[in-house]
């Protein structure tokens, strides 16, 4: 097979939750252990940071990955789902495995993919396992797909692990409180291996401390760790002043990713790169600290979170699609669409509480929803029946490059275009 005949098997004949949802989620660990035992457990051959999270994980993952590059790291990346190309997801020193790795895995491990019966997911998982083992990667960030507990990723024996955050979402497959959430996250704590959470949240905080007590691990809250006196904007940068809470020492960190939401990551990352540097073979430098997360974008190609696409009039895609994220982006939004009007493309996976999303957005803005090309996008009768019950003005438009070049009709150079809703709408508008 070719790249385009392996990428079409691999969508087409092995489940995908990320066209296809919850059809395609197949929970637990044996078949993805089995596999990487045929081929000889190659995720066992370098240091992981391992990540899980409701929201940020692809921000911490990239911004890790970016800081160990830049102290000098063969660094592999693992996240997902990708934007515009499969091979984004699997990154060795910033650059996508080449298109012919990907034939040679299929091509090689056809057969055996489909005796262990894998997922799409799990397929991906071991390529990434593998392709990092043959490139000599010396520590790699890998980011769970669903939950934790029973996600594919989940064989690691990691050095570290982060949980960013817990929210509602997935709730038919991870459950319908925090604290179910929280327990299925909270699965990547390994025995002894501590554990660095970003988000307090007393109705889930028990939950990770007792699986960590359990796993005899120790719960690093990273707002104890680093405290941000001040966060504001500087070009396309922002700024961070923050501090280290056991010496006192600062840290003035222009990092390369907008979006106020960024405040709890960044203090993620901080924490994580100090555990590293303090407790693990890992050395990282205070330049290379600075400069990794200076240059994320350029280092690691990351997209998608408060991209700014153009200016006058200012255009902003941001993939955040549930609630739990939404939050933040509409906050921002209120503060950052001043002096015209704010117009909002926007679409959503099915099972999303889309009504619980559009009460959060901005009421006075107008609304161009649509529907990503996938079969788990809601359809116009579901989004428009959300948007009539919050009082929205709005339009639908088949299809997301119709409904971006619908609302750049309308824009003056004094308004604000938002993209988003959906990772697939925003892969679609870039």
């Amino acid at each position: 097979m070719n790249y385009s005949e392996t990428i079409n098997y691999l969508f087409s004949s092995l489940p995908a939750f990320h066209l296809q949802g919850a059809t395609a989620y197949k929970p637990g660990l044996e078949r993805v252990s089995e596999f990487c035992r045929k081929i000889g457990n190659p995720q066992r051959n370098y240091f992981i940071i391992h990540i899980a999270g409701t929201n940020g994980k692809g921000s911490v993952a990239n911004m890790l990955a970016a800081v160990l590059q830049q102290a000098g790291y063969q660094t592999g990346l693992y996240t997902s789902p990708h934007l515009t190309d499969f091979r984004e997801r699997i990154r060795v020193g910033g650059e996508m495995i080449s298109k012919q790795k990907v034939v040679n895995f299929v091509n090689k491990h056809r057969q055996e993919m489909e005796e262990c019966e894998l997922s799409f997911f799990e397929m991906a998982t071991v390529l990434a396992f593998d392709y990092f083992a043959q490139c000599d990667v010396e520590v790699a960030i890998i980011e769970t797909g669903l939950g934790g507990r029973l996600d594919a990723t989940n064989i690691v024996i990691p050095a570290l692990s982060i949980i960013t955050n817990v929210g509602l979402e997935h709730t038919a497959l991870l459950g319908d409180s925090l604290p179910k959430i929280a327990r299925e996250k909270g699965g990547i704590i390994k025995k002894s291996i501590p554990v660095i959470v970003g988000e307090r949240n007393k109705a889930y905080n028990l939950v990770i401390e007792e699986i960590a007590q359990d796993c005899r691990s120790t719960v690093i809250y990273a707002d104890d760790v680093f405290v941000c006196r001040a966060q504001y904007a500087e070009g396309d940068r922002q700024v961070f002043d923050m501090i280290r809470t056991r010496d006192g020492q600062q840290y003035t960190l222009r990092v390369g990713l907008l979006g106020e939401y960024q405040r709890q990551n960044v203090a993620i990352v901080c924490a994580a790169a100090d555990f590293l540097h303090e407790n693990t073979p890992l050395s990282i430098s205070r330049r290379a600290f600075i400069e990794g997360l200076r240059d994320v974008v350029q280092l690691t190609s990351f997209q998608g979170r408060w991209q700014v696409l153009s200016k006058r009039p200012t255009v902003i895609c941001d993939t955040g699609h549930n609630a739990h994220g939404i939050a933040h982006v509409a906050d921002q939004l209120r503060q950052s669409a001043s002096g015209g009007r704010l117009y909002c493309v926007m679409g959503f996976c099915e099972d999303k509480n889309i009504g619980e999303i559009l009460r959060l957005m901005p009421a006075d803005a107008h609304y161009i929803f649509t529907r990503a090309d996938i079969a788990r996008a809601a359809t116009a009768e579901s989004v428009t029946e959300a948007a009539t019950a919050a009082g929205l003005d709005f339009e639908w438009v088949d299809g997301v490059p119709a409904a971006v070049e619908r609302a750049k009709g309308m824009l003056t150079e004094e308004d604000t275009l938002f993209i988003g809703g959906s990772t697939f709408v925003v892969a679609e508008a870039l």
